[in-house]
């Protein structure tokens, strides 16, 4: 490829394959069967195996030989075809890339070296050094890689002779994946933190986890790795195997699969894969998570689709191409909300359409804020994946009373062509406010098996509204005018892949964003670092309060959803006071003194209250604002 496997793993989050084993076995081959020698007598399977992954969206290809070396194979009398099965394996990964992309330069071959099945506790020198001769002698045997993977190693001494043994054969990038039991630890008890030590000290260029449980598990491991300052790679099991009807499943589904596939991205690892019962669709949602988070949602308004053309919606040389006669309007004269903006202190209060038919409740509620001063309502899409009322429904019956709302606009649910009309819909509707946001997945919901859609990113949705804005649809074509949405984003100041969120948001604006609305922040230390650095982007920004329930509650919120950190002070707060009216009352005054700390240096505060507790919100602000 023109861009080496270590240039591209800097420059955007990696694909990596998923089973080979499993889709083998899928496929009638026994696992009393040599998996390796099907190499050789049936070339066409493996080569069917690698484009079905190749064409779910993998870039890194693993070759089949995970147990090609010496030991494991003169348990089948194929010892003495070390060679010919590993360059055959290359061979093979080769000529599938070959067909299933053009001049086949779309993916890496991955040189898959496993362990040798042996226990090397007690192993005497010699012993061990003909285990070192052995991955020599399967480390030359895969010379024509771009990589070379060491992998489902429980054994530090294993990953340490294998490692020795590459770098003694090759000059080929290194990736070293440990495996670890439930409890997070090596066959020797050595933690993941260790681990990650040992194997940057031993040469290793990548270091990671593969196999051992499911993706869940995955995260936990990788995050405890990621002090050393290597890049990172996970390929997390399906889950873990049930015997059903006398065989093995994984139970993982690829939804779930690929909404850890996107935490781990966003926490900042390089390249994601799959291990034991992945398969081509597992594959296809990791791509789709990568789609979202990296660098190449630059290139184009859509991810995963050329609807638009390179010079309709998208920027270029920072200005966008107009319809004659044309005048995009000024932020100010978008809506009565916007023209606040800068002018006084703004507050929007978040309150949602209900789970049943009746939206009184929330009418009602969002009456009683606006009367005590709030300026706006915001109104979320779907929730947390929930099944609710469609919030356009519930800010249209606000316009009538009315109420000026803030509408929630994700990816999730629908198509292009189903955003586009989502947003002119809302538009003639009276809807001028967006908060433009990739959403939850539905694996986190009411109804885990939904199909998500995503055919495009927060990034990609900006840049379409953008375009109506500038009186053009994602295909370029004129729409006799233009909209007048004022756009805003979310941005996570605690983000644990902090760079990538400030890179993230920098994208965010050149693609239209106007207001930047923050996940809730409970350090006011936190929010003044996020400030300084984007002061730059020139956008103002909402601080978001959630008021904590208890302390039940802020545990959940610290420890279950990314991009929340709760100083432990602030958790003993809670604990301390438990659950009930005192515990509510004590999240209002973190909440207050939050505020407080931070409100000469933002334009508002997004205030969430828990459990449709509005009253919460007035009770956030009163005096404060």
């Amino acid at each position: 490829m023109a861009m080496t496997f270590l240039d591209a793993l800097r420059d955007h989050p990696l694909v990596a394959d998923g089973a080979m084993g499993t889709q083998l076995y899928e496929r009638g081959i026994l696992f009393t069967q040599n998996y390796e020698e099907i190499n050789l007598s049936r070339p066409d399977l493996i080569r069917a195996i690698h484009k079905d992954y190749l064409k779910a969206g993998a870039q890194v290809v693993e070759t089949n030989t995970f147990g090609a070396n010496r030991i494991r194979l003169a348990r089948f009398q194929l010892e003495g075809k070390v060679r010919l099965l590993n360059e055959t394996g290359v061979r093979l990964a080769r000529e599938a890339i070959a067909d299933a992309t053009p001049g086949g330069a779309a993916a890496f071959v991955a040189g898959a070296i496993g362990p040798s099945g042996l226990n090397l506790k007690g192993l005497p020198e010699r012993d061990l050094a003909e285990l070192r001769a052995a991955f020599v002698e399967q480390a030359e045997g895969l010379r024509g890689a771009d990589i070379i993977v060491l992998e489902t190693m429980r054994q530090p001494e294993e990953l340490r002779l294998a490692i020795e043994a590459v770098r003694g054969s090759t000059d080929l990038p290194l990736i070293a994946c440990a495996s670890f039991d439930a409890f997070g630890a090596m066959a020797d008890g050595t933690a993941p933190e260790q681990m990650a030590e040992r194997l940057a000290l031993w040469g290793a260029d990548v270091i990671g986890v593969n196999c051992g449980d499911g993706p869940a598990g995955m995260y936990e491991m990788v995050e405890r790795m990621r002090g050393v300052g290597l890049p990172l790679a996970a390929m997390p099991n399906a889950g873990v195997p049930r015997r059903v009807e006398g065989r093995f499943l994984y139970m993982a589904n690829p939804e779930y699969f690929g909404v850890y596939a996107r935490r781990m991205m966003k926490l900042g690892v390089r390249m994601v894969g799959g291990c034991c019962g992945t398969t081509a669709e597992h594959i296809r949602r990791v791509a789709n998570a990568a789609r979202m988070l990296a660098h190449e949602s630059d290139a184009a308004p859509v991810t995963g689709q050329e609807l638009a053309s390179q010079d309709s919606v998208h920027e270029v040389q920072g200005a966008l191409s107009l319809p004659p006669g044309v005048v995009p309007a000024a932020r100010a004269e978008k809506s009565a909300f916007a023209a606040k903006i800068g002018q006084k202190f703004v507050v929007s209060v978040e309150v949602n359409p209900p789970a049943s038919l009746d939206p009184s409740r929330a009418i009602e509620g969002a009456r009683n804020l606006i009367a005590h001063g709030v300026d706006i309502i915001n109104i979320a899409d779907g929730p947390r994946a929930s099944a609710r009322m469609g919030n356009l429904a519930l800010a249209v019956r606000l316009l009538q009373e009315g109420i000026e709302p803030l509408l929630h606009v994700c990816c999730r649910d629908r198509n292009v062509l189903g955003l586009v009309g989502h947003v002119l819909g809302a538009h003639e509707l009276g809807v001028r406010n967006l908060v433009v946001i990739t959403g939850d997945p539905p694996k986190m919901g009411d109804f885990p098996d939904c199909t998500a859609v995503y055919d495009m990113d927060s990034v990609g949705l900006l840049r379409l509204c953008r375009g109506l804005n500038h009186g053009r649809d994602p295909g370029g074509k004129a729409i006799g005018g233009v909209t007048k949405f004022l756009l805003a984003t979310g941005a996570e100041p605690a983000a644990m892949d902090y760079p990538r969120e400030l890179a993230r948001l920098k994208k965010k604006v050149e693609a239209g964003a106007e207001l930047v609305m923050t996940q809730p922040v409970y350090d006011p230390a936190v929010l003044d670092r996020f400030l300084d650095d984007i002061a730059p982007l020139g956008v103002p920004v909402m601080v978001g309060l959630l008021p904590l329930a208890s302390h039940r509650n802020a545990e959940f919120l610290h420890n279950e959803v990314p991009g929340m950190r709760i100083p432990e002070a602030t958790r003993e707060r809670m604990r301390l006071v438990g659950s009930g009216p005192g515990a509510r009352k004590e999240g209002v005054a973190i909440a207050r003194e939050m505020l407080q700390a931070v409100r000469p240096r933002v334009a508002g505060a997004y205030i969430m209250p828990p459990l449709e507790r509005w009253e919460m919100a007035l009770e956030v602000i009163d005096g404060v604002v």
